[in-house]
């Protein structure tokens, strides 16, 4: 089969892939009905995380149940499943506590820019629909492998809670699904910075009150401003640059919290400054599994539409269009279909 494979930086490639089989007991294969690119992936493809030889790209993902191991026995062959971009068995103490990305028995998953993806741990990691969705839900069930869930994380881990304040750090796909988890939380007010008027039009769209455009200290001073000098109740930090967590923290009032999920590089934090905010850190790779049932059917009752992030649809042989497309901030989100 054909697939994504990134050469080097910016080498992106439609290009002949092994195909998947199962080669644990506990692994799943699925048809993929939708894949895309995430922001995450534009850092190995801009050379920030440097790549081992070629490899497979992709990790979000859902579609249907092809085959699975002899030992999977909660998923079965035909039904229509969503999984995490981390495999976990949902057993272990850290998946208890609902932290399914710190699994004992963790494994990415990977390669999911294709028309066929392994699973592994598939009892733990996937949850299948009720039924299969039609085709004007495949985009939001796609957002909930990753996006969806992290923005939804970045909230819970800021401490979102009705008739608060928040801010958003990051406009990207992950950014905006932060407002519309905050929405849903019941914060009252949530400010957006964002530079780009597409990306402003969603925010609002999905519940955004403020937008601020100015960045480091003039942006900090801006929250200050509109806070009455107090800060935010909550920051989502949707980024993963020491400006972003920077600032972030700044705009927090004593007492509140940072959700962070921007993967970091570069950031480093001052003990001592932050010794003397009060400002509470939460966050890390997103425990997507932990929210998947309820987001699931947040989308089935048409509570969200997070697959209003995608904003360029390409076929899959068409891939590296869309990385220059994120890359050059021309989408939020690409989605390809197989």
């Amino acid at each position: 089969m054909k697939g994504a494979i990134l050469y080097g930086p910016r080498d992106v490639r439609f290009d002949e892939r092994e195909s998947p089989t199962i080669i644990e007991p506990t692994d799943a294969i699925i048809t993929l009905s939708m894949s895309c690119i995430c922001g995450s992936d534009l850092w190995p493809y801009r050379g920030l995380n440097p790549t081992d030889g070629p490899t497979p790209m992709g990790h979000e993902y859902c579609g249907i149940v092809e085959e699975v191991g002899g030992a999977v026995t909660s998923i079965k062959r035909g039904q229509f499943v969503i999984g995490s971009f981390f495999a976990s068995d949902n057993t272990c103490p850290h998946c208890r506590a609902g932290y399914q990305t710190s699994c004992e028995h963790m494994q990415p998953v990977s390669g999911a820019q294709a028309p066929v993806l392994r699973v592994p741990l598939a009892d733990g990691t996937l949850v299948p629909t009720l039924e299969v969705p039609s085709d004007d839900l495949i985009p939001s069930m796609l957002a909930l492998s990753d996006v969806m869930g992290t923005g939804w994380f970045a909230a819970d881990a800021a401490n979102v809670k009705p008739g608060g304040t928040v801010v958003v750090v990051g406009d990207g796909a992950v950014g905006l699904l932060g407002v519309l988890s905050a929405k849903h939380m019941g914060a009252e007010r949530i400010i957006v910075m964002s530079r780009h008027s597409a990306r402003q039009k969603l925010a609002l769209e999905f519940g955004a009150t403020d937008i601020v455009t100015e960045r480091g200290d003039e942006g900090v001073a801006h929250i200050k401003d509109l806070t009455k000098g107090v800060g935010a109740d909550s920051v989502l930090e949707c980024v993963g640059t020491e400006e972003s967590m920077t600032q972030a923290i700044r705009s927090t009032r004593p007492g509140g919290s940072v959700g962070y999920v921007g993967v970091p590089h570069g950031v480093s934090i001052d003990g001592a400054e932050l010794f003397f905010t009060h400002v509470r850190l939460h966050g890390g790779p997103a425990p997507v599994r932990r929210y998947l049932p309820n987001l699931i059917d947040m989308v089935f009752h048409d509570k969200i539409n997070p697959g209003k992030v995608f904003d360029l649809t390409l076929p899959l042989n068409q891939v590296a269009e869309g990385y220059r497309a994120m890359d050059e901030r021309r989408a939020i989100k690409t989605m390809l279909r197989p």
